[in-house]
Parts: structure tokens; C-alpha cells; sequence
């Protein structure tokens, strides 16, 4: 059996294979304030007077924070009412991002089967958990049973073999993916990363990987949870878990295999995910605005990575850099280790930490026919809350390199 079978199966209470439907026991459940308040009044409306399990499920306001506009604000106040009714956590204006959160504050664990009202909820796979996207509806059945149906999804497995070059981080090796397996070339699948690529990379870097499985269309992205994973959830998860490994003769509808050696610094061009080339393709184009931060980059490591360049140095004049950290931790942090500090003094505009100019909501629209080069995980058209604007997709490096030049840069050419 592959890593997604045999969680679901063991959430299950059966063995359950690749096209079978089941339902299943989830270990944890989350929303966020674009997706919590339909679920709220989806629960109502299905008759719910109290959550099942209120230690298993957590709402997070980090899309609209702090809120915008009075519609959201009342939008807000609801999911407050609800928690505080419920008992059940919830992290408001200032903890930062869902998909840092949850991980950070020990609320997965490997081996675990999670449901998020956001379709980043394949995060978590990284640390060896069955973490998917629901929709508020199913959301709110989930918090009213304690289970929910799932169709156990056939796995396509991808060994990502040899060593990645200076300048070339994780953030590279998604977007190379998205560019191989195109935006729905896993549709329904679960993805299953291996190889040597993956465990040289720190449980920080994996995250961002995850993240972007859903970007191939797939319904999971999962890695194996070795001793780094164990190393980062001992510390955080205070309960008894499981961890899951794919069986040596595990069938799997595809297996693919890249030797990632000569991979070089990526960027997702407008407007899809999947529209991937080498930075020395777009080299050299303007930009207005640059953002490090958000679900797929706005972890510890990849602040440290952008400072590592900027520090001591200016922001081009006719940029704007905007810093959006993943958690409260990770900012709190960062100050600790001078990060933030040279982040700032470089030219970079500090938000609340939370999603950021991500969802285009607040926090950094770009005008009509400006360019964004930005950490996060898409760049469709209107995704940052204009049409008319360009976003380019990269790591922290390439964005922090850019910052400094004024236009798209390769990251290798500031790295000491």
C-alpha cells in the first residue's frame, strides 16, 4: 500500500485501495475567514447545535488581517462568536498563517488524516500526513460527525534524485514540477516525494513542496516521515501518533523520477503556475513590487534567505518590498536573529503576519500593469486583487535579488 492508503485505511477502521469510497475519522479540522463563516452557517443550517470534537478543530483569520472593510470585519466577529460558543481554538489577527500554524502548534502529526477548508491544506504533507482541502459544506460536516467521506486517491509517486546547486532552494523544485506535471496533471492524485533531494531538505523547505501540490491538481502531496520530520514534531505534538511508510511493493499508477543536479533558479510566468522557466529566460524584467512571505515562503528559513542578500544593502528605488511572516513565532523569532532587523533597514515594508498581499484582499494590490515578483504559490490573473497587474512566481533568493536590482535577477549572481 502506498503512504495515502494506508492512512485512510487506518482512519477507515478497513483496508481501503485506490478508487474506493469510505468514511473516515479525521484527526483535525480547520478554516480560515474566506471559508470559515459559510461553514458556520452551513452547520446551523444542517441542524448542528455543538461541534463534535472541539479539541480537533481550529479557525484561523489570517486572509483579511487585520480586516479591510466593515463586510469582513462582521465576517470575522462571527467566527469569534462561534469559537467562543464551541470552545473551540481559535488563532486571530497577529498568529499568522493557517498552514504554518497548525504544523507549528502541534496540531498534525504523521500519520495523521486532516481536513482544511483551503486548498493549501496539502501542507502538511510534508510531515507525513493525509491533508486536504475541503469545501465549507464538508467543512462543517466534519465538525458536526467527526468523520467525513473521501474517494482514496491512486498515488503517483516522484523520486527526486541528486543535489541541489547554490542558489536553487525547494521553491525551485515545486515550480520545476508544476512546469513538468502541468496544472492538471494529478488531478485526484496523491503525490509521494522521495529520494535524496527531498531528505537533504530541512522540514521547513518541504513544506513549501507540499504546499504546491495542489498547483498539479493533486488531492494530497505526501512525504515520508524520517528523522527530521520526528525531530520537528517531538517538540510540538502531545499525543500519541502514527507515522505511515509505503510498503516496498506498493502499486502506484505512475512512478516518475528527475535528477534535479542541474536544476537552476525557476519562475512561474504570467498568469499560470505551470508556466515555468529558468530566471535566465526572464532575467532583466522590471518589477514594481516584490513580496516574501505567504503559506509557501514565509517560514523562518526563508526570511533568513532573503536577508542573507539584502542585508546592508537598499531595496531598488523603484520597488516596493513587502515582508508578510508565516506565524507570530517566526516574527518574533526573526527579530531575535537580527532577520527582520535587516529585512526593514534593506527597505522592506513589514505586515501583520497572516497571507498578506496573497489573496489581494489588502496588504500590498499591486496598479494597473505593474509587475510582482512574489514567494507565493499562484499567479493567476487577478490573484492579488487586480486583473491588470503581472505576477511572477519564484523563491525568496530570486525575490530578494530582484528587490535589489529593480528587475528579475538570477539569485546566484548576490549569493556570497
Amino acid at each position: 500500500m502506498t503512504i495515502a492508503e494506508k492512512i485512510i485505511s487506518h482512519h477507515a477502521g478497513k483496508e481501503a485501495r485506490a478508487g474506493e469510497l469510505v468514511v473516515a475519522e479525521v484527526d483535525f479540522i480547520m478554516g480560515q475567514d474566506g471559508t470559515s463563516p459559510l461553514a458556520i452557517q452551513a452547520f446551523r443550517e444542517m441542524g448542528g447545535s455543538r461541534v463534535l470534537h472541539p479539541d480537533k478543530v481550529a479557525l484561523v483569520i489570517d486572509h483579511g488581517a487585520p480586516s479591510p472593510v466593515e463586510g469582513i470585519s462582521n465576517l470575522q466577529a462571527l467566527m469569534r462568536d462561534f469559537a467562543a460558543a464551541q470552545g473551540v481554538r481559535l488563532y486571530d489577527v497577529g498568529w499568522g498563517v493557517c498552514h504554518c500554524l497548525l504544523p507549528e502548534q502541534g496540531h498534525v502529526a504523521p500519520g495523521d488524516l486532516v481536513v482544511g477548508a483551503d486548498s493549501h491544506t496539502t501542507t502538511y504533507g510534508a510531515i507525513n500526513a493525509f491533508s486536504t482541502g475541503v469545501g465549507s459544506t464538508d467543512l462543517a460536516a466534519a465538525m458536526l460527525t467527526g468523520k467525513l467521506w473521501f474517494k482514496v486517491p491512486a498515488t503517483m509517486r516522484l523520486e527526486l534524485r541528486g543535489r541541489l546547486g547554490k542558489g536553487v532552494y525547494s521553491k525551485d523544485v515545486a515550480l520545476f514540477l508544476a512546469g513538468e506535471l502541468t496544472a492538471d496533471g494529478a488531478t485526484y492524485l496523491a503525490l509521494e516525494y522521495g529520494g535524496e533531494v527531498i531528505s537533504s531538505l530541512s522540514v521547513e523547505a518541504r513544506f513549501t513542496i507540499s504546499n504546491m501540490a495542489v498547483e498539479v491538481g493533486a488531492k494530497a502531496g505526501l512525504m515520508e516521515a524520517d528523522e527530521k520530520v520526528m525531530e520537528y514534531v517531538r517538540g510540538r505534538v502531545r499525543r500519541a501518533f502514527q507515522p505511515a511508510f509505503p510498503d516496498p511493493d506498493a502499486e502506484y499508477l505512475e512512478v516518475r523520477e528527475y535528477d534535479l543536479s542541474d536544476l537552476v533558479p525557476m519562475v512561474a510566468v504570467p498568469h499560470r503556475v505551470d508556466q515555468v522557466k529558468p530566471v535566465e529566460e526572464v532575467e532583466g524584467t522590471e518589477i514594481q513590487q516584490a513580496v516574501l512571505g505567504t503559506c509557501t515562503n514565509g517560514r523562518l528559513e526563508d526570511l533568513e534567505v532573503a536577508a542573507g542578500i539584502l542585508a546592508g544593502k537598499k531595496v531598488h528605488s523603484g520597488v516596493r518590498l513587502v515582508i508578510a511572516p508565516a506565524s507570530r513565532e517566526v516574527l518574533l523569532e526573526g527579530m531575535r536573529r537580527g532577520v527582520i532587523q535587516a529585512l526593514v533597514e534593506a527597505g522592506g515594508a513589514l505586515l501583520t503576519p497572516g497571507c498578506g498581499p496573497c489573496v489581494g484582499t489588502h496588504g500590498g494590490i499591486p496598479a494597473d500593469g505593474e509587475v510582482v515578483i512574489s514567494t507565493a504559490n499562484r499567479n493567476f490573473k487577478g490573484r492579488m486583487g487586480n486583473a491588470n497587474a503581472f505576477i511572477y512566481l519564484a523563491s525568496p533568493a530570486t525575490v530578494a535579488a530582484s528587490a535589489l536590482e529593480g528587475k528579475i535577477t538570477d539569485p546566484r549572481r548576490r549569493l556570497r
